[in-house]
């Protein structure tokens, strides 16, 4: 088995980590930013395949993470809910490329005012502070360490790197197209809320969690800001309240911006002794355990190519 290093610890990090230490390897993980301070733990994180492709390799990577996160919820430590939800439509339109990825995709016809469609279904939320927690568990109780360093390349010393890094691989792996989308959200107090209800176009989203409900949101390309905006937030506030009337006059208890790192494709390929894994826009939380299947796969037996 090989030695590898994961650079990068958020959800796409710390899972590739636990794939590879559950196939035998010796892994540490290095990180200028330690879970609890990535974009990881900004997300509202309803599975949901989100700004990112290509769609059709994104298929299989979704349908194994919701298929591995829905066991997980079995387990309250993960932080992984099934809940119900409604993802709305302001026209009506064919079933979501994604459905082959959910076992059961019902048309909803009790929509709220200004849409025209909608499916309901059931799908893995995850609590991102619990389930980022929950997964250095796992890599420090499979042997694994996770450590804070900030580096100015990617490491040397190791039979292969696992490249995580989302907006990092800028820097560290030369690679200009990957992006920022900021994504602001507030999260409110829990009012007795158990739906999730999602508006894609907004994006406008309702994310209810043990103990509060996080709501979204914005997409800005190109933003480097993590600074949420007042004025964002009424607004982001007015638009969830339209969708879930039961969110007028809830207690705000905290705002918090995110930096999806965007790229036309996501990013899973080796090259030489580094295998990459970023560019999973919204959707890392969804595409994190099929990524890391694959990331096992490429690291092998640590060998390189020939």
């Amino acid at each position: 088995m090989a030695r590898v290093i994961v650079v990068g610890a958020g959800v796409v990090g710390l899972t590739c980590a636990v794939r590879l230490l559950e196939a035998g390897h010796r892994v540490d993980v290095l990180a200028r930013d330690l879970p609890l301070e990535t974009t990881s733990a900004v997300a509202a994180a309803l599975w949901y395949p989100y700004r990112a492709g290509p769609e059709d390799r994104l298929l299989g990577w979704a349908a194994h993470g919701f298929e591995v996160l829905a066991d997980l919820a079995g387990d309250e430590a993960t932080g992984v809910v099934m809940r119900t939800g409604t993802q709305v439509l302001r026209e009506r339109e064919p079933e979501p490329w994604w459905r082959s990825a959910v076992p059961a995709l019902d048309r909803e016809t009790a929509l709220p005012e200004g849409y025209a469609d909608g499916w309901t279904c059931v799908l893995p939320v995850i609590e991102m502070p619990v389930h980022l927690r929950w997964l250095q568990s796992r890599v420090e109780d499979l042997g694994g360490t996770v450590t804070r360093m900030s580096l100015p390349a990617l490491p040397a010393g190791a039979d292969v790197v696992v490249n995580c890094t989302g907006l990092g691989a800028r820097h560290l792996a030369g690679d200009r197209s990957v992006l920022p989308a900021s994504g602001q959200v507030v999260r409110v107090e829990q009012m007795g809320l158990e739906r999730w209800s999602l508006d894609a176009g907004g994006p406008t989203y309702v994310v209810p969690r043990s103990r509060d409900v996080v709501v979204g949101g914005t997409d800005v390309e190109g933003d480097w800001s993590r600074t949420p905006a007042p004025a964002v937030a009424a607004d982001i506030l007015a638009r969830a309240a339209r969708l879930v009337p039961e969110l007028e006059g809830a207690r705000v208890l905290a705002h918090r911006v995110g930096l999806r790192p965007v790229r036309a494709d996501v990013r899973v390929e080796r090259v030489d002794d580094v295998v990459h894994c970023y560019g999973h826009g919204g959707a890392g939380v969804t595409l994190a355990w099929g990524c890391a299947e694959e990331v096992v796969s490429l690291v092998g037996d640590g060998a390189g190519p020939g």
